[in-house]
């Protein structure tokens, strides 16, 4: 019998090592990405993370991912990930690579996001040079949510807010983002590519690649944008899709290099090391005539706060009270509210922080005190109470699942003991009064001086106050429900 030779085969085709082996964005399609069949950003995906996987460069990328049909982006790349607001890639991008100059930063952005409300970001970005690469999809049209005219729209096209089409004396022409950019100095490599064939997408992949590379090589700004379909919302099937953007869309944006200067350019400079954190008041000539020892109250405190329930409850109310008093105590304090969509019903919390030193950051991400009004808040932000912090709940028992033996916990009916006082609504001061109460970090003469301040009806000052002397006698009276 002949003898066969058993042939060797080689991979010379398979799935990036830089995307994940499962995309969890939809549970029952986990071996496929959400976006719509005939779309450009799947292809595009996969430039992008072969181009990292033959630099070898995944362990040190940083995807930058903005508003937009891009936005799930960190569902695909197994690398960092870092989303943004809607056109604020390229200051964040600014950000990463600065703090992180031996990262690869790469921000993907589609057109009504770079070209809309990120096009001042874009330009200085690019204006200065920064050395980092961005993936430009321009598909001229908003995609993400349904389809209004972006600055890249052709002429005459049809879009939820161009009902009768694109009018150049009424919406201006299309936007040439790449001729725009090369009109600068600081760019290093800006091409315009398209993804209307397999010819144009192998084409595309060598400008991806050359754009990522220049980083690599520690060059400056690279540019590549990219003629993407959108079959959905131009309403074409993915076949007519890729017609529209082989004709129409590369006799408007014309394709080719518009800046390469790869050969020529030479390593941007490292950015001189930060000076010493005690040699910055020295620098900033604020040492003449400051007293040596800051005067800051007795002891040393730095309670992060974290206030929630529903709307219409007095959430931000009570953080407000608390900045106030923490002035008065003569406190570094901060506020930042945070809430939903509805004022009255809808979700509320706020960030406070008051501290005997200077405070970092008005985020509170590690509170150690919860204030909760209702069940929801104290689900969502029980499990962020640093150890040993304090939580306050307004009701009878903590739910089941809510028990947590390594915090102080403090549970009262602070609404209806506020209803036995006047008035329901004053369950904010209640559980404000039981802070003061069971912390000691405010004293209630601060505090009345900022309900004074604050509160300017004589009647809800006066139920203010005897709610918030309610919550200490709360407190003070037996704290059967602490653990």
């Amino acid at each position: 019998m002949p003898e066969y030779a058993v042939p060797e085969y080689a991979v010379v085709h398979e799935k990036p090592r830089s995307f994940y082996s499962l995309y969890e964005r939809k549970p029952e399609l986990q071996h496929q990405t959400h976006y719509c069949p005939g779309c450009g950003h799947g292809i595009a995906h996969k430039l992008i993370a072969r181009a990292i996987d033959e630099l070898g460069i995944q362990d040190r990328t940083v995807m930058i991912s903005p508003v937009g049909c891009s936005v799930f982006a960190y569902y695909y790349f197994d690398t960092g990930n870092v989303q943004v607001a809607h056109g604020r890639a390229p200051a964040v991008a600014t950000a990463v690579k600065r703090s992180r100059p031996e990262s690869i930063v790469l921000a993907y952005q589609g057109d009504g996001d770079l070209a809309a409300i990120g096009a001042a970001e874009i330009v200085h970005a690019a204006n200065r040079g920064e050395p980092f690469t961005v993936i430009f999809i321009n598909n001229g049209i908003y995609g993400m949510t349904g389809g209004q005219m972006a600055p890249t729209t052709l002429l005459g096209r049809k879009t939820t807010t161009t009902p009768f089409g694109r009018n150049a004396w009424n919406e201006g022409y299309p936007l040439r983002v790449c001729e725009l950019l090369a009109s600068l100095e600081a760019p290093v490599y800006i091409e315009r590519v398209a993804l209307g064939g397999n010819r144009q997408i192998m084409k595309a992949a060598g400008a991806v690649r050359r754009a990522i590379e220049n980083q690599v090589k520690g060059l400056g700004f690279s540019l590549v944008e990219i003629l993407s379909p959108c079959p959905t919302i131009w309403k074409m099937n993915p076949v007519e899709a890729q017609r529209l953007v082989l004709g129409e869309m590369t006799e408007a944006f014309p394709l080719g290099v518009f800046r390469d200067r790869t050969k020529s350019a030479t390593v941007r400079p490292a950015a001189p090391p930060a000076p010493p954190l005690a040699e910055i008041p020295r620098i900033l000539g604020l040492t003449e005539g400051c007293e040596s020892t800051p005067s800051q109250p007795a002891g040393s405190s730095d309670w992060r706060i974290r206030v929630a329930g529903f709307g219409g409850q007095g959430v931000l109310m009570l953080g407000e009270i608390l900045i106030e008093a923490g002035l008065e105590a003569g406190l570094d304090v901060s506020w930042l509210p945070s809430y939903g969509p509805e004022m009255r019903s809808g979700t509320s919390n706020c960030h406070v922080r008051l501290s005997s030193g200077p405070i970092d950051s008005p985020l509170v991400s590690r509170p150690n005190v919860l204030l909760a009004l209702n069940e929801p808040s104290l689900r969502k932000f029980l499990p962020t109470v640093a150890p040993r912090g304090w939580v306050f709940y307004n009701g009878t028992q903590l739910p089941d699942g809510c028990e947590r033996p390594d915090v102080q916990a403090v549970v009262r009916p602070f609404t209806e003991i506020a209803d036995r006082v006047g008035d329901p609504r004053a369950a904010n001061m209640t559980m404000l009064g039981a802070l003061l109460g069971a912390t000691g970090m405010l004293t209630e003469e601060r505090v009345l001086t900022a309900l004074r301040r604050k509160v300017s009806s004589g009647r809800w000052l006066e139920i203010d106050q005897r709610a918030l002397d309610s919550g200490i006698e709360a407190v003070i009276k037996g704290v059967s429900h602490e653990s």
